[in-house]
């Protein structure tokens, strides 16, 4: 029995000073791209159906915390590009996402052509807010025109 009241003062006398670090965190501050969190239509043509099922059956861009997905014109997945860091404020953000991994044999080994968005670095990525649901992807050759939030109705 002296063992077993041994052992929860031995854990306990362990956790004290995680507790304690903890109570110190500041709170969990959110996204720097919280607002960009959803699904997006337009880019590559200009949107058109913004609202309901339209929009959200067939989204051009998905941005989640830590992945952004885009449409492939030559695939029916999405393509999916890890993020690594992203900078930023309310209106504009820069995400540098993680290198890719070549995953088509039959091109040598190379990346599929459509793997990022058409911007000079293909691991970088601005985004620039136009109005309350329209950004741009600015000088990213493959998403020439805004996308637009697809919203319920």
């Amino acid at each position: 029995m002296r063992r077993n009241w041994m052992k929860w003062v031995m854990v306990a006398a362990l956790a004290a000073p995680l507790a304690a670090a903890d109570a110190q965190q500041p709170e969990a501050q959110a996204a720097p791209h919280a607002w960009l969190f959803g699904s997006w239509t337009g880019g590559i043509y200009p949107a058109t159906e913004t609202e309901g099922a339209n929009c959200a059956a067939q989204p051009t861009v998905i941005f989640t915390r830590d992945v952004i997905m885009r449409v492939s014109v030559l695939e029916v997945p999405y393509r999916q590009r890890l993020i690594e860091t992203v900078s930023g404020g309310p209106d504009a953000v820069e995400f540098r996402m993680a290198p890719p991994a070549a995953a088509i044999p039959p091109l040598g080994g190379r990346l599929p052509p459509d793997s990022a968005f058409g911007c000079a670095n293909p691991n970088n990525l601005r985004v620039e807010r136009r109005g309350p649901n329209e950004i741009v992807f600015p000088n990213c050759a493959e998403f020439p025109s805004p996308l637009k939030r697809c919203t319920a109705r």
